[in-house]
């Protein structure tokens, strides 16, 4: 019997019988062979914590354009009750005009 090698260092994993018996049976020999790990970066593990960082930064943002439209809208209300109510005075004739009529 002569002996048989896989052929090139293609597979050096199959052991040599199973390799010569599937020669001789005439067995098809299945190789697996795993894909390369891909290099560069993760886009994954990247952009999630990005879009958070994101979403929370636009949120503060948020939270800080409707505190001051809300202030805004006290100042404005304020200013008017301020003007209808005319000038407040404290006991013994001190009196204050809150606002300045035009």
């Amino acid at each position: 019997m002569t002996h048989h090698e896989p052929p090139g260092n293609l597979a050096p994993h199959i052991p040599a019988d199973d390799y010569r018996r599937a020669q001789a049976t005439g067995a098809p020999i299945v190789i697996v062979v795993n894909g390369a790990t891909p290099t560069g970066i993760p886009w994954r593990r990247v952009l999630i914590p990005l879009a958070i960082a994101g979403a929370a930064a636009v949120g503060g943002w948020g939270l800080v354009v409707a505190l001051c439209a809300l202030l805004d809208a006290t100042a404005h209300a304020v200013t008017v009750i301020a003007g209808a109510a005319g000038p407040i005075g404290i006991g013994g004739g001190i009196t204050f005009k809150l606002a300045r009529r035009k």
